[in-house]
């Protein structure tokens, strides 16, 4: 097994058809590639304990964010080639205000979800959410 990751990110990133597939998991940092449907969304979160690093491969979004659910004082329109910073413990949203999909990925230190994960849809990955929030 080898040591590190590797990979072409761009093409990765631009060739995934599923809402969130988990790349990589390391013992403090976890890959995701992402593909949001026009007008769909990553739906508002926030992770207490994670730093996240989101990086736009195609299309346009809107980033929301703000220091608690109802207040997400900063708006940016963002498109491929852009990249953000989302600090823990800070309430975020990112809407995919483009006619193609929206290919992102994204790196969270610590790692937030299992080696494997795939969801193919939003709605699978909220249910697969509700659930792991119901233990």
């Amino acid at each position: 097994m080898a040591l590190i990751w590797t990979g072409n990110i761009e093409t990765l990133t631009k060739d995934n058809a599923t809402f969130r597939t988990v790349v990589k998991v390391g013992e403090h940092i976890e890959l995701t590639l992402m593909s949001i449907e026009p007008g769909g969304e990553i739906g508002l979160e926030v992770h207490p304990e994670n730093d996240q690093f989101l990086r736009i491969e195609a299309g346009r979004a809107q980033v929301k964010a703000g220091p608690a659910k109802d207040d997400l004082r900063e708006t940016h329109d963002l498109e491929d080639d852009w990249a953000f910073i989302v600090p823990a413990g800070t309430w975020h949203n990112v809407i995919n205000v483009g006619s193609e999909p929206l290919k992102l990925y994204t790196l969270y230190s610590p790692p937030s979800h299992a080696a494997g994960t795939v969801h193919r849809t939003k709605a699978e990955a909220d249910e697969a959410e509700a659930a792991e929030h119901a233990r």
